[in-house]
């Protein structure tokens, strides 16, 4: 489990702390699906909205989710998500569910919406990238309308014309999640926002910047075990060490920031500081895998599950970002300023 009192998590709140204690409840032998079950039955699925005041608070508890396991973080991050897209667009409440959110759009496959004679809607076609697809109730999923529009439906995975297959998945790092294809035969539909809501609205951006604690928690629980070994560790350590401290605290420090400047303007457009904190995360995690594996060699990644566990799954994970063409935008959007972005 991450320290509560590391950089990100200063000052743990009340509902970090009991969804600290609950995770160290959950039993280790089920599977993520079953753990995130529990968590929703318990309430700590209830996170504050983000733009309300308390983005911060929404993303240590992603962070701590992600220091515990990574295919848990996976199935709850898109449960917390798609909660917080049905509070924005007004969408279907069903109380209880497990949320997926199914919004990857690879170009073999694809997902069309069409309204029945009856006024109904329908979802045909396949939807890869579909993660805990056999353990959830319920996904938001991406779909184009009969206008070409970009749309998101809101769909039950147990009524008819959902087919959950077992392929497209064979990486070893994440395989918990069983990210697998979804096929939908004319599956009963709710839309869920008007067409180009689901991209246009503000929290687009905030869901994407809270993926960023998502690393950001993975990265500690490697760090951490490097932390443990005292001030009396061999020097090659300890200069490892600094580094990894170095990293993590910047990113602490943009996530701090990042989260306050959305409270303060939750309107605004996001996507400069959202990819901004996204890039310099998913380049601290790296940071911090390359120092970790190097101070601590072999022995935690062979004898330490939880280590191992993480060590293979969060490359895997940090995968959401995409790379140099995330770069390339934001070193656009930059351009376009006519000051410096990095006075003091």
């Amino acid at each position: 489990m991450p320290d509560p009192h590391s950089h990100f998590h200063r000052q743990p709140a009340t509902q970090q702390q009991a969804l600290a204690l609950a995770l160290a409840a959950l039993d280790a032998l089920q599977t993520p699906g079953e753990q995130l079950k529990q968590l929703i039955a318990q309430g700590f699925d209830q996170l504050p909205l983000p733009g309300h005041g308390a983005t911060l608070q929404r993303w240590q508890c992603l962070a701590l989710v992600a220091g515990y396991d990574l295919a848990l973080l996976k199935l709850y991050e898109g449960h917390t998500d798609a909660l917080a897209i049905l509070a924005e667009l007004q969408g279907p409440d069903h109380p209880g569910a497990s949320w997926g959110v199914w919004c990857a759009e690879p170009p073999n496959a694809a997902v069309t919406l069409r309204q029945t004679g009856d006024a109904q809607y329908v979802l045909a076609g396949r939807k890869q990238w579909c993660s805990g697809a056999a353990a959830l109730s319920h996904a938001l999923v991406s779909c184009l309308d009969a206008n070409g529009e970009r749309r998101l439906a809101a769909v039950a995975l147990r009524g008819p014309g959902v087919t959950i297959t077992n392929e497209g998945w064979h990486a070893v790092g994440m395989a918990a999640t069983a990210s697998v294809d979804v096929l939908f035969d004319d599956a009963p539909a709710t839309p869920v926002g008007a067409p180009g809501a689901y991209l246009s609205r503000p929290g687009f951006w905030h869901g994407g910047a809270g993926i960023a604690a998502c690393w950001y928690g993975a990265a500690q629980s490697l760090a951490d075990q490097l932390h443990t070994g005292g001030p009396d560790a061999d020097p090659h350590r300890l200069a490892h060490l600094g580094a990894v401290d170095i990293a993590m605290s910047a990113a602490a420090a943009l996530l701090r920031q990042t989260a306050a400047a959305i409270d303060a303007a939750p309107q605004a457009e996001a996507a400069l500081p959202a990819l901004r904190l996204r890039l310099a995360v998913e380049a601290a995690a790296n940071t911090v895998l390359h120092h970790v594996t190097r101070a601590l060699g072999a022995g935690p990644l062979c004898r330490n599950a939880h280590f191992a566990r993480m060590a293979a799954d969060l490359p895997v994970f940090l995968r959401q970002s995409h790379a140099e063409r995330d770069l390339a935008s934001l070193g656009s959007m930059l351009a376009r300023q006519e000051a410096s972005p990095w006075a003091p």
